[in-house]
Order: structure tokens, then sequence, then C-alpha cells
């Protein structure tokens, strides 16, 4: 048995939130041209960001998201660098600062906990509903908040990763607000209204690539609402005016995000067929959950279960360490839950085989047998 072979045997199902697993077709593709990258005569970890061949890279991979997510020229698509973290800045910086106006939050979980905290920073920036007093683990309806007509923008995160809560479709507000999304566990894991929004940005480490880039689509005229003196990596429109190339851009991040956009386009079939296989196995593990009379306990109300990351509880603290255990040994990992949550969470990005799921639910089955 080769090396490679061995190493692929011991692959394990790997169900953590991030960095989290990649299509292993695309693994095998950057892996045979980890050494030589086809007509570069050197790995793409080696060539200029400025050679001809990597900004073809760049630009399919930008073509490549425009047409799964349909996203029209109205909007730029841009890659940075900094995750989500940095975003928290920059959104505030570009479309909050100066202007007068506030910005307004929907908290429904960790994520968006961290975004308020940064734009508070950059100006007044307001929760107008949060859902803290039941730990997250709910979304609002339209009667739960109130969006101001002149706000600076809105603010959301489409998916928790920790909580496991999800919103099944935008929220309401006013055409006269930005909508901005936190969409980093959740993009392309479906289709997605790209003109209801201001701003949405994805770090790819979740659903669609390594760690180091972070896809940012944001409507052109509002490249035009910030300063220019705001400090030049926050300035978006530094990005956009210089091809995502003001610095040198995450090469090898982006690289390996064009070719799982195009795994999503050639081998699954686009975001519609990615959503159906990514509720098959979501409602799969839901079930099991709901028919263990107890056993397990969903974090996250009904209505607004994540596609991408199933959070639930175990009886007890001794229980859970005893599954998360025994799951190792069969293949099953990274199941641990966040502490501010616990129990376990199973990210089932796009890129979990339906095996992983199926030997997972077979698992949970066959564990609150032996244990309930």
């Amino acid at each position: 048995m080769t090396a490679s072979a061995s190493s692929a045997t011991n692959r394990v199902f790997n169900f953590s939130a991030g960095p989290a697993a990649l299509p292993e077709s695309v693994l095998r593709e950057v892996q045979d041209e980890m050494l030589c990258l086809p007509g570069a005569g050197a790995s793409l970890l080696e060539i200029s960001h400025r050679d001809k061949l990597f900004v073809d890279i760049l630009h399919d991979a930008q073509d490549t998201l425009r047409s799964l997510l349909g996203i029209s020229e109205d909007y730029s698509v841009m890659f940075m660098q900094g995750g989500a973290t940095l975003q928290f800045s920059a959104i505030a910086a570009n479309l909050l600062r100066g202007s007068g106006k506030r910005a307004e939050y929907l908290l429904t979980g960790s994520w968006g906990k961290k975004a308020i905290a940064e734009a508070k920073k950059e100006g007044d920036a307001v929760a107008i509903y949060d859902a803290k007093e039941t730990n997250y683990d709910r979304l609002p309806t339209a009667s739960d908040y109130t969006v101001s007509d002149d706000a600076a923008y809105l603010y959301y995160c489409s998916n928790e990763t920790i909580q496991g809560v999800q919103y099944p479709s935008e929220p309401d507000c006013p055409d006269s607000v930005p909508l901005v999304s936190d969409a980093s566990s959740d993009l392309l894991c479906r289709p997605v209204p790209v003109d209801r929004y201001g701003l949405l940005y994805a770090c790819a480490q979740k659903n669609a690539g390594p760690a180091g880039v972070t896809m940012v689509v944001m409507r052109k005229d509002l490249l035009e609402r910030a300063d220019p003196n705001t400090p030049g990596y926050l300035y978006y429109k530094n990005h956009h005016d210089n091809d995502s190339e003001w610095n040198t851009p995450p090469t090898f991040a982006i690289y390996v995000l064009g070719k799982v956009a195009r795994w999503l386009r050639d081998e699954i079939g686009g975001l519609e067929a990615m959503e159906k296989i990514n509720r098959e196995k979501s409602d799969s593990l839901y079930k099991i959950i709901d028919g263990s009379n107890g056993f397990y306990r969903g974090h996250a109300q009904q209505d607004c279960r994540s596609l991408m990351n199933v959070t639930f509880n175990l009886p007890s603290d001794d229980l859970t360490a005893k599954f998360i255990a025994e799951a190792a040994t069969h293949r099953l990992a990274a199941l641990k839950g966040h502490r501010s949550v616990g129990g376990i969470r199973a990210s089932i990005y796009n890129a979990m085989p339906r095996e992983g799921v199926e030997t997972l639910g077979q698992f949970m089955t066959d564990f609150a047998a032996a244990n309930g």
C-alpha cells in the first residue's frame, strides 16, 4: 500500500466546526498539483500573485461564485484575509463610522455578540433583538424587532455554528437599509437571493475552503460610503479597485476555494442540489434526536435548526464524555460541543459525505439503546 493510499484509509469522518471537512475529490486534485501547478513549472505555493496563471485562478473562482450564487454585476466579489473577526470591524468602519446613523443588530448567537462589540468601537450600534435569555436557541419573529428606516445597516449571522441556529430565510428589512450578513458557515449550502443584500461575507474554513480567505460580496454603490481615510486594509474600495490584490492575497486558499466552487457546480449540480442533500443529512439526525424519548435534547428550537451544525445534549456530562470517546472508535471525530452549550455538535457541512452522517446516526441509535 502506498503512503497516500494509507493516508486515505486512515481518514476519519470529521465533524469539526472549522477548519472543517473538504471534498475528497478536491483534496486529491490539490495533491496532484501540489508539487507543480500545470503550466507554472512550480507549485502554486511558489508562484507570484501577479502571475497570469494565478490571476486566472482568482478570476475563475470569482466567476464560479457569481454563477453559483447568481451574483450580478451590481456587486463586487472580493477576497480578503482576517476572517469574520476583521469583517466585524470593516463593516462598521465602512458603513457606520461618521454616518451619524446607528447600526442595528439581531443577536442570535456567539458570533453576532462578537460582531456588535467591534461595531460599537466605530459608532452607535444597538441590538434590536437579543436571544440571550434562552441561551440563543431561537430566532426572532417579525414582531420581535423593528428596524429604523434610516439605520446604517441591519446585521445578522445567518447560521450560528455554536448554537446550531440558522435563519431559514432573510429577516425583514426595509429597502432603504442595507442588509448585512455573516454567512461564514452556510454560504454555498443553499441558494441565496444576493440582490436582497447590501453585503454578505463568509470566511471559507467552515463550508467553502481552507482557512485564510474570506469572500466579501458587496453592492458596488456602498463602496463609496466610507471615508477614504479609513485604514487601508479595512477600506473595501481598495480591495475592489485592485481586484483583491491590494496586498498579497491568500493565494493557496483562493485556489482551493475555486476548486470547491467547481465541485459544487460540476459534481453536485449546483446549490439547489446541494441544499437537498444537506436537508436529507440534517433531517436524518434530527429524526433520531426527536425519536430518542428525551435521551438526546436538541439545543435549537425546531423551526430554526441548522442544516450545518446539529447541536444536542445528553442526560449527563459523564454520558457525553462516553459518547465522544466511543464515537472516536467508529471514526467519528470532533463531536464535542462548544463550552457555552455543552453536549455534542456535529458539523455536517457540504463536504461531509452521507456515509459519515449515516455512521453517526447508527452510532447515536445504538448508544441511546445501550445507555438510555
